[in-house]
This record gives structure tokens, C-alpha cells and sequence, in this order.
């Protein structure tokens, strides 16, 4: 009798604690495109409108100009994102506007890019404070970039454009 009673409530207690832990392990996802948010992506055009709310009758806040600018989606509503660029700043962008293809913020002047992931590795390019480069494999603490026909390795806390627990192979 002791054992049920023992077992029953094993058994529940283990099914609260899956409960309340599966709710830490999920991340928030996308209503529309079930991809996780946030997420980066980059500006597809040269020129896109961001509003204040997700429909053309919304009032156009500011207009980004930088084709490739990294972007983080916080949002989605429809064929809507809300965005946030490096500064915080954003609103709502039609999605045909962005890009998956991903793209880093240099946030250090002269950046060097070296040819392996190693402060003491060859340095193939610098990199200027702003400079958009492609993003290519990262480990934990450092990523490939592409920019300017140079291809190398930088320091990931130096980007901005990428998660700083984020692997990418």
C-alpha cells in the first residue's frame, strides 16, 4: 500500500517537473513562419519602409537605406515583421523586404580578420568601424566574415548581427 502511494506520487511529481521545465526549454516562435524569434535576418532591397504598425495604411516612421543591413525580428503579423536594427531602433517591414541571407555590424574600428579563429593567427584584412560583411561559420567566440574579397576570422563580441551563444557551421 505504502509502495502505490509511493509510486503515485513519484509519478506525479515527475510529470510537474516535466511540465514546468519543458516551458524553460522552449523558445518563442513565430506565429506565422514558426521560426524562432528573435532571429536575424538582413535587408534584401536598398530601400525599405519601416511603419509603425503592420499595414501600408500605417504611417512610415523612417526608411532604411543600407541593402544587406543586419536586422533582428522580434515580431511577425501576417506578411508583416517587426524589426530592430543595431541602435534599437525599428517597426514593422513587409517581408519581402528581408533576407535570410546573413549579415554582421563591425562595431569596432579597424577590425582585424584573421585566417584562423586566433588572436594570434595572420591578420588577412582590417575592417572599418559599420563595414556590413557576410556571416559565415562561428564558433563560441569567433566568426568567419566576408567583406571586400577578404575572408577571415573575428572576434564574435565585436559583430553585431549574431547571438552570442549562436553556432553555425
Amino acid at each position: 500500500m505504502i509502495t502505490a502511494f509511493l509510486r503515485s506520487a513519484l509519478m506525479v511529481g515527475a510529470l510537474l517537473l516535466a511540465q514546468a521545465t519543458s516551458g524553460v526549454a522552449q523558445e518563442a516562435r513565430g506565429q506565422v513562419t514558426n521560426l524562432p524569434l528573435p532571429r536575424f535576418v538582413s535587408m534584401k532591397a536598398s530601400e525599405g519602409n519601416v511603419r509603425r504598425g503592420p499595414s501600408l495604411s500605417h504611417r512610415i516612421d523612417w526608411v532604411y537605406k543600407r541593402r544587406d543591413l543586419p536586422l533582428r525580428i522580434t515580431a511577425e503579423h501576417g506578411h508583416w515583421r517587426r524589426v530592430e536594427d543595431r541602435d534599437g531602433m525599428g517597426g514593422w517591414v513587409h517581408y519581402s523586404l528581408l533576407s535570410g541571407t546573413r549579415t554582421v555590424l563591425v562595431e569596432q574600428d579597424m577590425l582585424q580578420l584573421h585566417v584562423n579563429p586566433d588572436p594570434k593567427a595572420a591578420v588577412v584584412a582590417r575592417l572599418e568601424l559599420g563595414v556590413v560583411a557576410r556571416l559565415g561559420e562561428c564558433t563560441l567566440e569567433w566568426c568567419e566574415l566576408r567583406s571586400g574579397g577578404f575572408t577571415g576570422w573575428a572576434p564574435k563580441v565585436r559583430l553585431w548581427g549574431v547571438g552570442p551563444k549562436e553556432l553555425r557551421e
